[in-house]
């Protein structure tokens, strides 16, 4: 992936305390890393740095809408996502981002890249299953499910069907179960 010199924040200049930056996250964004997942993107992130005098603390915060295809119904609908992530900035003899959420940078550095990091917290905050919101409320119409109602067997077909499998000797017996009552 290329540097995007929007994502990269420069540290060195600001002032002790709190600094707001704010992020507009579309399709292009994801594009840049090769992920195709999504159909379209609308995401806010919030980002807020905090400067001490050892160390960095960013929090992000994102909400916003993920464009994706149902993985019932394949049909693409909008999906709603938030999420959060704090990370610590810490300055030591070489970069290190081993761990989630410490990344180490070297002493001379003068800015921080925050794309992978707010890439990643876009990511795992989209479930792995995606439903569209009608199938859960019983909303959802589509042409295929209207096709399918279409198709079903009718009701008459059914119960002519159960009454022409039954077994004389299940009828005695269901008698014995309904004498008994």
């Amino acid at each position: 992936m290329k540097v995007n010199k929007d994502f990269l924040i420069p540290f060195v200049g600001l002032k002790q305390g709190k600094h707001q930056f704010e992020f507009d996250i579309d399709k292009k964004f994801f594009d840049g890393f090769e992920f195709d997942e999504y159909n379209d993107v609308n995401i806010k992130v919030n980002l807020v740095l905090e400067k001490k005098s050892t160390m960095l603390e960013l929090t992000f915060k994102h909400k916003g809408t993920v464009n994706v295809p149902c993985d019932l119904t394949n049909e693409d609908f909008d999906l709603p996502v938030k999420g959060a992530l704090t990370l610590i900035v810490k300055f030591g003899d070489e970069y290190n981002d081993d761990n989630d959420e410490l990344l180490v940078l070297p002493h001379g550095e003068y800015q921080v890249n925050v794309a992978q990091y707010i890439y990643e917290m876009i990511v795992l905050s989209v479930p792995t299953k995606r439903v569209h919101p009608g199938i859960k409320d019983g909303t959802f119409t589509a042409d295929i499910l209207d096709k399918l109602e279409e198709l079903a067997p009718k009701e008459e077909y059914k119960e002519k069907k159960e009454e022409e499998s039954t077994d004389p000797r299940w009828d005695g017996l269901k008698k014995l179960l309904t004498d008994n009552k």
